[in-house]
């Protein structure tokens, strides 16, 4: 069942946007919503099923890390998309689209400006405030999808005490205790409306993601024992990084960031 602060703010969308066809389901506590919403997805669920939970048992981020998920503390929600591409080109940028429309959400909802770093990352003064993992299903096939989860830190306590240098909440942001129906709903709305415009438009969606991650281009990166410094992205989504060979396109692998580490 749907607690009663997150159903307010989604009838009110509902009722206000017709288009956004959402269909959330909500749990107390699972192991993980990205394989709630991938099972689901597998089983046929239609573009828009989101899986959402307040607490998250084994939730887990790029590479297989650990997401901790501490019960009321974060947003953790996973979103099933099946957008009608023009082609599957435009499916690498759907972790760049999800990106953005997270952005607007937490713009809308609380008015506060974060910025992207690539793949992945919405931050606040170089500080991690949610992370995005995009995990297709049966891709190239009649039945693709991708699962998209976002987990966005509502309190200092959805991180533990060790990454506190590198992490932030919205509400240690704000100072204040903050609606999480209103973010979850903003930031709802926000996906719906960038996934649309990747459906209509991919090149829209490089231009917000470049303009929303100013650290993409100037900013010293470290990959696969070599470093150089970013150049923005490509058409498809790469990062580009200028090396003393030249630029190079990177596309999977552990990319660190020293601008934003911290002690």
């Amino acid at each position: 069942m749907i607690p009663d602060d997150l159903s307010a703010a989604l009838a009110a969308v509902r009722e206000q946007r017709p288009d956004v066809r959402l269909d959330v389901r909500w749990h107390h506590s699972v192991p993980s919503t990205m394989d709630e919403a991938s099972a689901l997805a597998g089983a046929g669920a239609a573009h828009g099923l989101v899986v959402g939970a307040d607490q998250q048992t084994a939730g887990r981020g790029r590479r297989g890390r650990v997401w901790e998920s501490p019960i009321g503390a974060g947003l953790y929600f996973s979103l099933i998309a099946r957008p009608a591409l023009q082609s599957n080109a435009a499916l690498p940028l759907l972790t760049l689209a999800a990106g953005v429309g997270v952005r607007d959400g937490i713009r809308a909802a609380l008015g506060l400006t974060s910025h992207l770093k690539w793949p992945n990352d919405v931050l606040i003064d170089g500080r991690k405030l949610a992370g995005i993992l995009a995990e297709g299903l049966a891709v190239g096939t009649p039945a693709q999808a991708v699962v998209i989860g976002v987990g966005l830190n509502l309190q200092s306590a959805a991180y533990p005490p060790d990454v506190a240098a590198r992490a932030t909440s919205l509400e240690g942001e704000l100072g204040r205790p903050i609606d999480r129906g209103t973010v979850l709903a903003e930031v709802l709305v926000g996906l719906w409306d960038r996934l649309a415009t990747l459906e209509r438009s991919p090149g829209d969606i490089l231009q917000a993601w470049r303009a929303a991650s100013p650290n993409a281009t100037g900013t010293r990166v470290e990959w696969d024992g070599r470093t150089g410094t970013t150049a923005g992205i490509d058409e498809s989504g790469a990062l580009l990084v200028r090396t003393t060979s030249g630029v190079e396109r990177v596309i999977a692998g552990e990319v660190s960031w020293p601008a934003f580490a911290r002690p």
